[in-house]
């Protein structure tokens, strides 16, 4: 990701372009490594939430002909997904999913506290497996695995049982939402930086392996008083490839893994539109959606 006009991901793991929205200024200015909250600055540097639901809604509503309702977010974390989709329409429904209580509770603090009585009626956060939603989890018309977090499931049985419990949790017509992300800078161990208000984001790839395709990560921040906050988020994971995922999909019983692939913008960036493809650009980094579809 060393050459930006190459490259349409910008910094990651994040769902869209840094080049598609605006990002919220979340971030006070004059933080330091001591005084900064982490989960704050992964919000202000890496999420879109709006844009990321503009896509679900817009997509959704092109394929089914209608508003899907009932939307749930896998490995939600701060849950800040789940939180935009309440506060669309008061139809909506949002089922948050992740193993980590103590982000989970950072959610609740920071996130869901923000919302009105009414909105908090229609989220329910759980702590618990994806592969095993529970009730609540279940009958979903959007079914979400952004930020590439699956990735966390490095061994292909386990992630095909997650794309399998997927399929069962979705109702009729439902649809399943992924990012993923490519290209050969995806492989390099690197670091790049790009300045956030009031902190600089740092993105390190720190190892690949290319025999079992494993890759280690981490996010730091980077302050104006020179003070660091190292390995404020770190990541094991497998860097699985578009036609791994398809196959797999496909495999766990849904009849369409398309991908929807982002427009140029005519500078080497993107464009911020994703639109079914069966052609990509072969860039040194990019990100892409996959809509998976069930009869």
């Amino acid at each position: 990701m060393a050459n930006k006009t190459q490259s349409k991901s910008g910094n990651r793991p994040r769902s869209v372009s840094k080049r598609t929205a605006k990002r919220r200024a979340s971030a006070a200015p004059k933080l330091t490594a001591s005084t900064a909250d982490r989960h704050q600055l992964y919000t202000a540097a890496v999420q879109n939430v709006e844009s990321e639901i503009d896509f679900i809604d817009e997509t959704y509503e092109t394929l089914r002909g209608k508003k899907a309702k009932r939307l749930r977010e896998d490995f939600c974390g701060t849950a800040q997904t789940s939180a935009e989709w309440v506060r669309r329409r008061p139809t909506n429904e949002a089922v948050g999913l992740d193993l980590d209580e103590a982000t989970l509770q950072w959610g609740r603090d920071h996130v869901l506290s923000q919302l009105t009585s009414e909105q908090l009626e229609r989220l329910t956060l759980k702590n618990r497996d994806v592969r095993d939603p529970g009730k609540k989890g279940q009958d979903m018309d959007a079914i979400l695995a952004m930020n590439f977090s699956y990735n966390a499931l490095m061994v292909r049985a386990d992630l095909l049982e997650y794309f399998k419990a997927v399929r069962k949790s979705l109702a009729p017509g439902g649809l399943f939402f992924m990012d993923c992300y490519g290209g050969y800078e995806s492989l390099m161990e690197q670091e790049e930086r790009r300045k956030c208000e009031g902190f600089t984001y740092v993105w390190e790839q720190v190892r690949y392996n290319p025999i079992d395709a494993s890759l280690d990560t981490a996010i730091h921040f980077e302050f104006k008083d020179g003070s660091a906050m190292r390995d404020a988020f770190t990541y094991h994971w497998r860097l699985w490839t578009m036609p791994e995922l398809r196959d797999l999909l496909l495999e766990a019983g849904f009849t369409k893994a398309t991908a929807y692939w982002e427009g140029d913008d005519g500078e080497g960036g993107g464009d911020g539109n994703f639109q079914p493809a069966t052609e990509g650009d072969a860039d040194a980094s990019w990100i892409a959606y996959i809509v998976s579809e069930i009869d």
